[in-house]
């Protein structure tokens, strides 16, 4: 796995192959096959999933919505446009339905204080409460996300760039057997071998 460093001025740096990595590196580095992890230098999180989303979403990062980095690598090599964009817009719109729901328990809490039927330390137990059940809601989506994602990458029946590479080492090998069938089949019977 290449483990990534993400630096506050953009840079990327591959830890596992000690080289600075632009952002179409890493697309053909998880294209041909490799995985990667991306954490963010100054705070040591995990930005794979957002980085991906970045290299997926040209128009655009997709919202976050919790889509795993597995998925996303996933959609990266099978360069799915349409499924991008279905997950972009599905994305989307259940992003926008929690921000809006957030901003409403923010406002009636906030109404609640001010008309004093709740305390300031209340209302944010309040907010934090209902922000813990947002929380779990985008797990949730994100996981339905993932599934339906992975219904429609099994549906495209596409190769894997790991199928891909199997398929040509077979053809290599296959290839070298007919080139020594050949060769034995002419020094067995050398008038064969000249046209």
């Amino acid at each position: 796995m290449h483990q990534i460093k993400k630096y506050a001025n953009r840079k990327m740096y591959d830890m596992t192959d000690k080289r600075y990595i632009s952002m179409a590196q890493l697309t053909e580095l998880i294209k041909s096959g490799a995985e990667v992890a991306v954490t963010d230098n100054r705070t040591g999180s995990d930005i794979t999933a957002a980085v991906i989303s970045q290299l997926l979403g040209r128009a655009g990062p997709l919202p976050d919505t919790g889509i795993s980095p597995r998925v996303l690598m996933q959609l990266l090599r099978k360069g799915g446009d349409t499924l991008t964009d279905y997950a972009r817009k599905y994305a989307s719109l259940w992003q926008g339905a929690i921000g809006l729901a957030e901003e409403e328990v923010e406002k009636r809490v906030g109404s609640m204080i001010r008309d004093k039927e709740l305390s300031a330390g209340e209302g944010r137990r309040l907010i934090g409460e209902i922000s813990n059940t947002t929380q779990s809601l985008k797990a949730w989506i994100g996981d339905r996300i993932d599934r339906r994602i992975q219904e429609v990458l099994g549906m495209m029946h596409l190769a894997s760039a790991d199928q891909v590479a199997q398929l040509a080492e077979q053809v290599k090998l296959l290839t070298d057997k007919v080139e020594k069938l050949e060769t034995a089949r002419c020094s067995q019977n050398p008038s064969r071998g000249k046209r």
